[in-house]
């Protein structure tokens, strides 16, 4: 019962981590400094302005941080009037993820995901171009 259980959770993960996957339509991998090193854009969001707003974000982020002696920032959402950006801190970067905006709110299993993806990887997908 267990293994099935095992099973049926990794199953679980998988679906949603290919449903998370379909509905970005933008990325961008910022270093730990916040400044862009690369975006990932789609057919249906070839505009990177939003990746200005992020840079902003971020850098009012490090200033607060500093500023206040805080420790651990983990994601932020940032939106937008037809997006909304989700940005994690990862081990040796930041990734900002761009997904339609809804009036949905964002799952947890959703930040969760992000902290983990490997945004690398929208290299060779398809619907994806690397500038």
């Amino acid at each position: 019962m267990l293994v099935s259980s095992s099973l049926m959770e990794e199953t679980q993960r998988q679906a949603s981590s290919s449903q998370y996957t379909d509905d970005l339509i933008g990325a961008a991998i910022f270093d730990l400094s916040g400044l862009p090193k690369e975006y990932f854009t789609t057919a249906e969001s070839s505009d990177v302005s939003w990746v200005q707003t992020i840079f902003q974000a971020l850098g009012l982020q490090s200033l607060l941080m500093s500023s206040l002696k805080l420790d651990g920032f983990r994601h932020a959402v940032i939106h937008g009037a037809d997006y909304r950006a989700v940005v994690v801190r990862q081990k040796n970067r930041y990734t900002a993820l761009l997904t339609r905006q809804t009036s949905e709110a964002l799952p947890e299993s959703f930040i969760q995901w992000a902290q983990e993806f490997e945004p690398t990887i929208l290299r060779s997908h398809p619907r994806f171009s690397a500038m």
